[in-house]
């Protein structure tokens, strides 16, 4: 059988950086591929060769059989390869038929354009199972709908091979298996599906296929029926990766946050939080667990001094810090915060790393004094932390926007993790992360929990809050609807986050 995609020999380089090494891959039509690897491995650099966005210093490309050059996303579009990105590349004021038919308009009448994109966009949601208003506004639109609008403006313009790049990272379960229905719909009807994730179980679940990269090599091609969770894991990072959490009892101390019936409301008077109280203590790890959207992103913005509470308190260590509504003086108490949102939060992506690793530290007197950074101080301080929380490349002059998704998200782990704090407050600790560095994650948050550190945590991810937490909260549109502990079944905390309390159930 002829390949859909072939790839052969595939070599780039970024300055010393070898991004991707005779890399050979070929994709069987009708089937889903996956290719897994550590961030920095290359998988990001080979699609977006194949995509257009580099161009390979050698190799040769192949679609059915024949050689091609693929100077363009353009190009790579007019021989029928479409991507979905990680960081979705969507117009937000503009609908989401507009959004489709963008680049496709086929003259200066935009008119008949739109009608015809509308007729086509009906067929594609309806065969598919894509539905989505062609008239909302795609910055109004939940995550897993603005996903759908990628995938229908690859299908719009005549995609028979789909690339998705880390497609769950964002998306809540429910939105995860909707998408997987969806893919699997796509290769039903012929098309072609190249999957990039860090998620060995979704690889499980949906591929038909499955290549492993690891230091810009490829190293390894299974059929997935054939593999095992362990074996991709171990291929991936090179040496035996422990998937569970290896912790023992936790030993917590007093109280050092106090939160004591706690509301915020948004612009519209909408109790985002309502009326929220817990404790956390020293020594032990805290969870939350809810479908994203159920008050735990507006709950760490107030904790964390993003925005000020509509009523009640947040004791920290005897002072209420609730009042400030001030993250600077919130840092200052002795709190360190890792957003959800890393590309808006976390960093500034025009900044260097060694810019964007000080970030909220940057009045440290051991970096500087007054008004004046001192640069080899900074640099110093930046590649130790990207030595020991092995960010790839280790290059602390690369623009933030340069470095993975992962490693992005190691960027901010480890300045907010070294920073020594009394209580770290993280949201989706591993989100975009891949296996190896999920588990050394892990063991550093444990670490901070045994040295007598407080951790809140936020995860989407159910099997990440069981394992880490020693008390689990369950938030459900605003509202604690329950604390269990780790032992908790999947079942009754999935009921607890659809609102239903066991008695009621």
């Amino acid at each position: 059988m002829i390949p859909a995609i072939e790839l052969i020999g595939i070599d780039k380089r970024f300055g010393t950086v070898h991004a991707n090494k005779d890399v050979n891959l070929a994709i069987a039509p009708g089937s889903i591929h996956g290719i897994i690897g550590e961030n920095g491995a290359g998988k990001s650099t080979l699609m977006s060769i194949l995509f257009g966005f580099y161009h390979a210093d050698k190799g040769e490309i192949r679609v059915k059989g024949k050689p091609v050059k693929i100077k363009s996303s353009s190009d790579a579009i007019s021989m029928g390869i479409g991507m979905v990105h990680q960081h979705f590349m969507l117009v937000d004021p503009f609908t989401v038929l507009e959004n489709v038919v963008l680049g496709a308009e086929n003259g200066a009448l935009i008119g008949p354009a739109l009608d015809k994109a509308r007729a086509e966009l009906t067929r594609l949601a309806h065969e598919y199972e894509l539905d989505v208003d062609p008239d909302a506004l795609v910055g109004e639109l939940p995550v897993g709908l603005q996903q759908r609008v990628e995938i229908l403006k690859a299908l719009f313009k005549g995609a028979e091979t789909l690339i998705l790049d880390e497609p769950t990272g964002v998306l809540t379960p429910d939105e995860a298996d909707h998408l997987f229905r969806i893919l699997g719909t796509l290769r039903d009807q012929g098309k072609t599906v190249i999957l990039i994730t860090h998620k060995l179980r979704e690889i499980m679940a949906i591929t038909d296929r499955v290549s492993v990269m690891r230091r810009g090599e490829m190293v390894a091609t299974f059929e997935t029926r054939k593999t095992s969770v362990e074996q991709l894991a171990d291929a991936m990072v090179g040496r035996h990766v422990l998937l569970s959490v290896d912790k023992g009892k936790p030993n917590p101390g007093e109280v050092i946050l106090d939160v004591r019936g706690l509301t915020w409301k948004d612009k519209k008077g909408v109790p985002r939080v309502d009326n929220v109280s817990f404790t956390v203590r020293k020594g032990e790890i805290v969870g939350i667990a809810g479908v994203s959207g159920n008050g735990q992103s507006e709950l760490l913005d107030v904790i964390s001094g993003i925005v000020k509470p509509t009523s009640g308190q947040v004791i920290f260590e005897g002072k209420d810090i609730g009042i400030m509504g001030d993250p600077a003086h919130v840092r200052a108490e002795g709190i360190a915060h890792v957003p959800e949102d890393r590309q808006h939060r976390g960093l500034i992506k025009e900044f260097d790393a060694s810019e964007s690793m000080i970030l909220g530290w940057h009045h440290d007197e051991a970096l500087g004094h007054g008004f004046r950074l001192d640069r080899a101080k900074v640099i110093a301080r930046a590649k130790a932390e990207m030595e020991t929380f092995d960010v790839r490349p280790p290059d602390p002059f690369l623009k933030s926007a340069k470095f993975s998704g992962g490693n992005q998200q190691k960027i901010i782990l480890a300045r907010e993790m070294l920073s020594n704090p009394d209580l770290l407050i993280v949201g989706q600790p591993t989100r975009g992360v891949d296996i190896g560095a999920i588990e050394f994650i892990h063991k550093r948050i444990i670490a901070l929990r045994d040295q007598g550190k407080a951790i809140l945590l936020v995860s989407v991810e159910l099997d990440e809050i069981r394992s880490l937490s020693d008390r689990i909260l369950v938030m459900f549109a605003g509202k604690i609807m329950g604390v269990r502990g780790p032992e908790a079944d999947e079942r009754e905390l999935g009921l607890l986050m659809a609102g239903v309390v066991k008695d009621a159930a």
